[in-house]
């Protein structure tokens, strides 16, 4: 029994060999826990309660290199460096930052250092930048070179002294690396509002960062790093077409380093191609997905997979395959078909939507409103639905003034299959030959297709 309390208390020990102790005077008896990041999720690393004083005291492992946040019953967490080193936290509580100090913990003491300090040089210099444009493009002011060079010089001091804290740190430190990322991931909306000459080295930046990097993957970071990388790009200032071109060099370039780790590969994928879709940004979700299919040195998984064959199978000039129907399984029996091929006109738009889906709710009455206007232009509408139940799809589809069809099979069904279709709802334009001319992102961009080029 003795010997397996002994091996109890080692392997205990082993597995948490740092600590992060302290008190929080306002939080007694309150569960504290401490929570780490892996890449676009987060994992509970220990947990604990305080006692009657507010002393706590939790462990972490080397394992957990990287960054890791304490969140108490307010929910309101306070980051720490888990650098291998033990820390100590003294204040009120977690919410009450002004309250709180780090009494031991180096890399945790310059994190906190240069958090109070980095937030003011940036609002100071951007007050100066906003002079400086003053006395550069106003007349009344821009014959004063004095006071210009004098902002230009304060300007850079700031710029020098922030760079010179982290030029300080010890090179093998995590905070070393840490600072400066961190502060290029929470610059972007400055930089596109206030510094817009700083846009081109914020994205070359970004474009130099290793998602492979652990350092990088535990950091809390990485899903920002993404999107402020990408919201940056798509608010440049640049027309939408040098946007576009801007999207597909940073994808090359992430993916120069994704290809090393398949599981990070596959993350970062399905993560950034979401993200792309969601934004309506489908030539860049179109080329991140042909891009991926293509790359021969990692395996795909079979979901994201699916998602983005829909790319190569169902891109722009490619023939859609032709709809075998029941004319059973219409909502209406007066309007049926046997095939999409039978259809007569000039275009055809498919819609794949369902029920339960919420933006379908809204879409298809929209489409429904259209329709008269889009069938006096040689257009028709052929609605299927991703339906596992009779009743609903007849309750949803039965007042639609096309065709409406749903084999009840939801994501199963031969034609959604044959369509590649991942999400609802997803629209296809056809000419009468079954070319693919368009890939609607909404029913106002097909409204105004019908508008622009069916005058």
């Amino acid at each position: 029994m003795r010997s397996f309390l002994f091996i109890l208390v080692l392997f205990t020990n082993t597995l948490f060999s740092q600590s992060i102790q302290g008190n929080l005077s306002s939080l007694s008896n309150q569960s504290i826990k401490l929570e780490g990041f892996n890449g676009l999720k987060t994992h509970l690393i220990s947990s604990t309660t305080t006692d009657e004083k507010g002393n706590f005291k939790l462990g972490y492992s080397p394992s957990d290199y990287g960054v890791g946040y304490l969140m108490s019953a307010d929910n309101k967490p306070l980051f720490v460096i888990l650098s291998g080193e033990d820390i100590e936290i003294s204040g009120g509580a977690l919410s009450d930052m002004e309250s709180l100090s780090i009494i031991k913990g180096q890399q945790n003491q310059w994190f906190e250092q240069y958090a109070n300090e980095h937030p003011r040089r940036e609002q100071v210099l951007s007050a100066w930048v906003y002079l400086e444009k003053i006395y550069t493009s106003d007349s009344l002011f821009a014959i004063h070179q004095t006071p210009s060079n004098a902002i230009h010089i304060e300007k850079q001091r700031i710029k020098n002294e922030d760079e010179q804290f982290i030029a300080n740190l010890p090179e093998d430190s995590y905070v070393r690396w840490f600072l400066p990322t961190r502060r290029l991931v929470s610059s972007v909306s400055v930089v596109a509002q206030y510094r817009t000459d700083e846009i081109p080295a914020t994205i070359k930046a970004f474009r130099e960062l290793d998602y492979t990097d652990s350092r990088l993957y535990k950091s809390g970071l990485f899903k920002d790093a993404i999107d402020n990388h990408f919201w940056l790009l798509e608010n440049s200032g640049n027309a939408l077409e040098r946007v576009f071109e801007e999207m597909k060099i940073s994808i090359d370039a992430m993916m120069e380093t994704l290809v090393t780790n398949e599981k990070i590969f596959n993350e970062v994928t399905d993560y950034l191609f979401d993200l792309l879709e969601r934004h309506g940004l489908f030539q860049a979700s179109e080329y991140l997905a042909l891009k991926v299919l293509n790359e021969v040195s990692c395996t795909v998984d079979n979901n994201l997979a699916r998602q983005l064959e829909t790319y190569r199978a169902m891109k722009k000039g490619n023939i859609a395959p032709d709809m075998v129907f029941e004319r059973s399984l219409f909502s209406n029996p007066a309007n049926t078909l046997a095939t999409l091929s039978e259809v007569k006109s000039n275009y055809i738009v498919v819609v794949f939507g369902a029920s339960w889906c919420p933006k379908c709710k809204e879409e298809l009455p929209e489409i429904a409103s259209h329709y008269a206007k889009w069938k006096f232009k040689g257009v028709e509408v052929v609605f299927v639905a991703l339906e596992a139940d009779r009743n609903s799809f007849m309750d949803f589809a039965k007042s639609f003034p096309f065709p409406s069809y749903s084999d009840n099979k939801k994501w199963d069904g031969q034609i959604v299959n044959d369509y590649y279709v991942f999400a609802t709802p997803t629209m296809f334009l056809l000419d009468n030959k079954r070319e693919i001319i368009l890939r609607p992102n909404s029913v106002k961009q097909m409204d105004a297709w019908v508008d622009w080029f069916l005058k």
